[in-house]
């Protein structure tokens, strides 16, 4: 069994790799070669990118361990409520996430969750001890390569939106979530002036009535 999954874990990267260099080839019919690469990996899914506000200010503050802490609190109390709502964690790089969902709604409502989850958690701690999250959404085709990486116009969008543009507590969606998410009750959104490359526009989420009462 291990070497099955070995096997299967990179057999994804393995195939696309050759059809890469099959295209780089003098006189390849590169658009065969293009469907036949969206045919393996396509798919059209949800793709969220978080980020911790204020990683310099606090190394440089309070030191490096210290926020590593931050990290690691954010994990503990975040990873649960990815798994709740059948998202998957694709990538942890330093103080950030990128994962996955088939659902544009669970998507969304794991995003609400980690911001409820965390209202309550910095609620009676110190500015410094808090956990700050910054979040982008992105929906439409992206090549899924494994359960390494994603690739597509959504995802860049997702991961300006949330690594760059997002301050703490705010959820940032591409037009494509917003226009997917019709039937979600309780969210207003607000048209951001800056529009991440790879989202025809970007809105900040106003999901404020669904926590009243928290």
């Amino acid at each position: 069994m291990p070497y099955a999954f070995q096997v299967g874990a990179h057999a994804s990267i393995d195939r696309l790799e050759r059809l890469i260099a099959q295209r780089l080839e003098p006189g390849s019919d590169k658009q065969k070669i293009d469907q036949k690469i969206w045919d393996l990996f396509g798919e059209k899914l949800a793709v969220m990118f978080t980020d911790l506000s204020g990683f310099s200010r606090g190394v440089a503050e309070f030191g490096i361990i210290h926020f590593l802490q931050i990290i690691y609190e954010s994990q503990r109390i975040l990873i649960p409520c990815i798994d709740d709502h059948e998202g998957i964690l694709l990538k942890l790089e330093g103080d950030s996430m990128l994962i996955t969902f088939r659902s544009v709604t669970k998507a969304m409502e794991c995003a609400i969750a980690m911001q409820r989850t965390l209202k309550k958690f910095n609620k009676d701690r110190d500015d410094k001890d808090k956990v700050l999250l910054c979040l982008g959404l992105g929906y439409g085709p992206m090549l899924r390569i494994g359960d390494d990486d994603v690739f597509g116009a959504q995802v860049n969008a997702a991961s300006k939106l949330g690594e760059d543009v997002a301050g703490p507590e705010e959820i940032l969606v591409t037009e494509s979530v917003r226009n997917s998410l019709d039937d979600f009750s309780g969210l207003q959104y607000l048209a951001l002036d800056e529009v991440p490359p790879g989202a025809k526009a970007a809105y900040r989420v106003d999901y404020s009535s669904l926590l009243q009462g928290d």
